[in-house]
């Protein structure tokens, strides 16, 4: 077993007997002969494979003496014959590991480069910058882009390590047991298991995440195990010449598979056909197509914080990017069958969500105008819901037909409980514009006013109790390189609330005796434990006494500046993540807030499993989109978490507690999920429900999707959830107000003394 810094692509030794070769066409994933400009002469050993056909034009026009397709050779076919008699050339043991020694060491390195000393330096690059203008353009989202050569900024990098190939090619393997070291090794971006003896491959391939090119040929294969299909990364898998009769559909996640080499196996003919006529693309894309969707993922179980108290007035609100139609491409996923991908499947999804959970509100990201009026207002009305909405700020300088494909944040709420009072929308790049402070430089320009992310805050008050609430809903820029544009926007955002609830809490209260707005139907329907009527309608002395809620999809990580900063309040003016840059007081005074703000999926201060089970128990029942649908409501409702079956969901208590995880690849931080948003090169929690500790109260959370039906997914969207998001939600207790204590009695002293 040999391994080498790294992989030279498929190179050639010196022979005893030569032949001429035309260069073959370069790969778009390997180069084929990385070290010289004309292919080496290489040696065919005595084999039970016949000898290559030569690559004359004339002779390659005929096919190979495996396959002779009836019609002219395509490209496609062309290609993949080139490869495979290069492959049939490496059937030495080690043979691209001692081909690599040999290119190494043909190398000069002795010479000195002659440079100029003079020379200006070019700037050194971002290494968190978006590796090119095609992966970030119009993009929406937080993890997804375009298949590009460069790396994506989000993607998960191998570990660094010297070598990242290995070449067990030709030392007659015969069996590769499930136990085999070899899967630890998930650093590898390069495995070489040709001309082995190999009857299977054990599903723990799949360990490999990082695996780019791996060839099995020249084996005994007649099956793949489906866990190939989560080898995402993979551009090169070479089958050449084993007894494969079919391929599994769960190939068809291979999106950027580049070759897939099957010459020389007994490949039906409609799959074959596919190859030589399309090439490997247009086969991957049957494959994911026509694979049948897993079963039905079991439901998702609600984690209790607190015990329920039913003289307590509730909230729940519900979190939700729900991926625009005009982002949802193949270009951006191309991992999802289309039909899977399509607005049309997956709006009813969406919908059929929003009306299980039943949520007081509902905080959406990336709605477009059209499918927001013609929709979600229409379809969500049935069920109770009004709607507060906005697009982008570009809607404004386009057409209606453009218009219509501009995302926006909405914001549904339930209007027999509640009656909305006022509504504001921010537009990040006008009110950074508006600010005295901000001085109008290059990278002011570039970077904060030319994005047009928004936030909305609205005002509502409880039409029995008369609790008032502010509801933030916000869409934060996507791309990690702009972690500085991130916390301005947030920043923004906080002290508009700010604003927004000093003002709310001058409004003067409304009389509880006015039924005007609850007719008697509404009425009956309020008289349950956890909403009566209070004796008279609360009294706010200034904004940070009214409940709040900011909502939204961050693109920040648990442990970013940006959720450092809601947390405690504060963050120093020279923090790393303004990368430099000068943003007015924000750079020379740092950040801070009074909200006294939380994540209600935060487990610091809660004593339990952290992270909670993966397995855990549900009161759920699944619904057509496999997402759950409440059984017992929200709202403190139900007297007890226990489900027909006697199962209930995870309980937590309140006690210090600092600890954080990170497991199965999920960075979670302190945050009870283990992701938000389920990408093959992102998975993390990017999607936040903010609490005011002081008037608010965490009774009940969403928990996670089952862990073995993500270790059999390689991302959202699919046929069960249809966004590359997954919906958040969490049950409210509403704290009364605190009275002021009232003051100790003065002190009385005795007229005498008593005499000693």
């Amino acid at each position: 077993m040999n391994f080498y810094p790294s992989s030279p692509g498929i190179s050639k030794l010196p022979n005893d007997w030569q032949r001429n070769h035309f260069p073959p066409p370069t790969s778009p994933g390997y180069p084929i002969h990385p070290h010289q400009l004309h292919p080496n002469l290489h040696q065919h050993y005595q084999t039970h494979y016949p000898s290559p056909p030569s690559l004359q034009p004339h002779v390659l026009a005929q096919g190979s003496p495996v396959s002779i397709p009836a019609q002219p050779m395509t490209q496609h076919w062309q290609q993949q014959l080139l490869k495979c008699e290069i492959i049939r050339g490496s059937r030495s043991p080690h043979h691209r590991a001692k081909s690599n020694a040999l290119a190494a060491r043909a190398i000069t390195k002795s010479a000195i480069p002659i440079t100029n000393p003079n020379a200006l330096k070019s700037p050194e690059r971002d290494p968190t910058s978006s590796p090119s203008p095609e992966s970030s353009s119009n993009h929406p989202s937080s993890t997804v882009a375009p298949v590009t050569k460069a790396p994506r900024p989000t993607s998960a990098a191998p570990p660094s390590h010297v070598w990242t190939s290995l070449d067990m090619g030709g030392i007659n393997i015969k069996n590769l047991p499930s136990s085999s070291g070899l899967f630890s090794f998930d650093f590898l971006v390069t495995l070489y298991l040709n001309h082995n003896t190999l009857a299977s491959v054990p599903p723990e391939i799949s360990k490999l995440r990082h695996l780019e090119l791996l060839d099995l040929s020249g084996n005994v294969l007649e099956t793949l195990p489906p866990e190939l299909g989560m080898l995402t990364n993979l551009k090169e898998l070479y089958l050449f010449d084993n007894r494969i009769t079919s391929l599994p559909s769960e190939l068809g996640t291979l999106h950027q598979l580049q070759t897939l080499g099957i010459e020389g196996n007994p490949l039906d003919a409609h799959t074959k056909s596919l190859v030589q006529k399309e090439g490997t693309h247009a086969l991957i894309a049957h494959l994911r197509d026509t694979c049948p969707p897993l079963a039905d993922p079991p439901a998702r179980p609600w984690h209790q914080f607190a015990d329920p108290d039913l003289s307590a007035e509730t909230i729940s609100v519900l979190c939700y990017n729900i991926l625009c139609e005009r982002y949802a491409t193949e270009r951006l996923y191309g991992y999802t069958p289309q039909w899977a991908l399509s607005w049309e499947y997956r709006k009813e999804l969406i919908l059929s969500d929003l009306q299980g959970y039943g949520a007081d509100f509902l905080c959406l990201q990336e709605v477009d105008v059209a499918q927001y009026e013609d929709y979600f207002t229409k379809n969500l009305a049935e069920s109770g819901y009004t709607g507060v909405y906005w697009p982008k700020g570009r809607a404004k300088n386009l057409n209606e037909t453009d218009r219509r494909q501009v995302d926006g944040c909405a914001t549904f709420y339930k209007s027999d409980k509640f009656t909305l009072i006022e509504s504001h929308v921010m537009e990040f790049a006008t009110v950074a514009m508006q600010r005295s402070d901000f001085k109008k430089t290059e990278d002011m320009f570039n970077r904060v006013l030319g994005k047009d992310q928004i936030a909305t805050i609205c005002l509502f008050e409880n039409k029995l109790t008369g609790t008032r609430l502010i509801v933030g809903n916000c869409h934060i820029h996507w791309d990690p390189a702009y972690s500085d544009v991130k916390l301005v926007q947030v920043a923004l955002m906080i002290e508009e609330i700010e604003k927004v609830a000093d003002s709310f809490a001058k409004f003067p209260p409304r009389r509880l005796d006015d039924d005007s707005m609850v007719d008697e139907d509404e009425e009956h329907e309020y008289e349950q434990p956890s909403s009566r009527k209070r004796l008279k309608s609360p009294i706010y002395t200034d904004g940070t006494k009214i409940p709040l809620i900011i909502a939204g999809d961050f693109n920040s990580q648990p442990e970013s500046s940006v959720c450092d900063f809601l947390t405690n309040g504060t963050l120093r003016h020279d923090h790393e993540d303004f990368k430099g840059h000068l943003y007015g007081k924000y750079t020379s005074e740092g950040l801070r807030h009074r909200l006294g703000l939380k994540s209600a999926y935060s487990m610091v201060g809660v004593q339990g499993i952290n992270p909670p089970p993966p397995m855990s128990t549900s009161v759920m029942r699944v619904n057509g989109s496999g997402n759950g649908a409440q059984v017992n409501g929200m709202n403190g409702h139900s007297t007890s978490t226990t489900n027909g079956n006697g199962t209930s969901g995870t309980k937590f208590s309140s006690s210090p507690s600092t600890s954080s995880s990170s497991t199965n690849g999920f960075t979670s931080g302190n945050e009870l999920l283990k992701m938000t948003n389920y990408t093959p090169s992102f998975r993390g929690v990017l999607d936040y429900i903010w609490y005011s500790t002081a008037n608010l109260g965490v009774n009940t959370v969403l928990g996670n999707i089952d862990q073995k039906y993500l270790d059999k997914v390689v991302g959202f969207p699919n046929a069960h959830y249809p966004s590359d998001h997954i919906c958040i939600m969490s049950e409210f207790r509403i704290k009364p107000p605190r009275e002021a204590p009232a003051r100790p009695p003065p002190p009385t002293f005795n007229s005498h003394s008593s005499s000693s």
